[in-house]
């Protein structure tokens, strides 16, 4: 089983969230929806912009905490070095 370390932006430099999941396409799902109320709802944020694999749940919460910790130019600089056009990864992970 996979888990995953996610950044969901309302748009390019927009908004940001960082969360992690074992069911990438449910929960991103869920974001774009708005089945749960809360920041991402309230604040537009649905654009799988950047995630990364990992081999334990706690390995990938791990990993949210540390990067929800981090400046916000440095969550920039993470998405741009692999989605530098920001473009919307989920239809991707079909």
């Amino acid at each position: 089983m996979a888990f995953f370390t996610y950044i969901i932006a309302s748009r390019r430099n927009g908004t940001l969230y960082t969360g992690s999941t074992d069911n990438l396409i449910k929960r991103i799902n869920e974001h774009r929806e708005k089945r749960r109320d809360g920041f991402t709802a309230k604040h537009g944020v649905a654009i799988l912009v950047w995630y990364e694999v990992h081999e334990s749940r706690h390995a990938a919460f791990v990993r949210e905490r540390q990067i929800k910790e981090w400046k916000r130019v440095w969550k920039l600089e993470l998405i741009e070095r692999t989605n530098p056009g920001w473009t919307d990864l989920f239809e991707k992970l079909f």
